[in-house]
């Protein structure tokens, strides 16, 4: 007799990290979405780390619903710019949450220091409501142009160090055994 596989609720409301996030998990666990649960609702990010709003969100799912549950903030942190966007990456733009602005290379158009890195914080809570924390951490730099068409957000403009292929350009699978997202994910599935 086969094993079902856990049943774990992610988080979040971005179809591409949900898709990202099964992908990296495979079998181990069947992963819920918001969106199927039936949640449409914006789960308040109000933190001042990723760590403030990764807790935020699996202590907003838990208190509904009273499931296992994940979420994971993320930050892309460029040196030439004191560490921005930082926790406020999806919304570096304004509140629209508009990619294509957020990911505007005129604010580096002729620096030289292009290093940065990509911060995840997942947030796990169990099923008797036990918080833990997983980090992951992707250096790099930013591209000069944006290059390639997979991957969603900043894939496009981030070189991984080790690499000459921005996430975009890479395959899922070998981008999620490098990406920041995937470091921390394998915390979780360890854990």
């Amino acid at each position: 007799m086969e094993k079902e596989s856990r049943t774990i609720v992610f988080a979040s409301h971005n179809a591409h990290k949900t898709e990202e996030m099964r992908r990296i998990c495979g079998e181990r666990f069947r992963i819920v979405s918001l969106a199927d649960l039936g949640c449409d609702t914006d789960i308040p990010e109000n933190g001042l780390t990723l760590e403030e709003n990764a807790e935020a969100k699996v202590r907003w799912v838990y208190e509904r619903y009273g499931m296992e549950c994940f979420a994971d903030d993320t930050g892309l942190e460029v040196d030439a710019l004191g560490g921005a966007p930082g926790v406020h990456t999806a919304r570096f733009a304004g509140p629209e949450c508009d990619t294509r602005a957020n990911v505007d290379l005129e604010r580096l158009r002729g620096v030289s220091d292009r290093r940065a890195r990509f911060r995840t914080v997942i947030a796990h809570m169990d099923a008797s409501g036990v918080l833990r924390l997983f980090h992951g951490t992707a250096e790099g730099s930013i591209a000069e142009a944006r290059r390639g068409v997979a991957g969603f957000g900043y894939d496009p403009v981030f070189v991984p160090e080790g690499s000459v292929l921005s996430f975009a350009e890479m395959g899922a699978d070998e981008k999620n055994a490098i990406s920041h997202r995937g470091r921390a994910t394998a915390g979780l599935i360890t854990f």
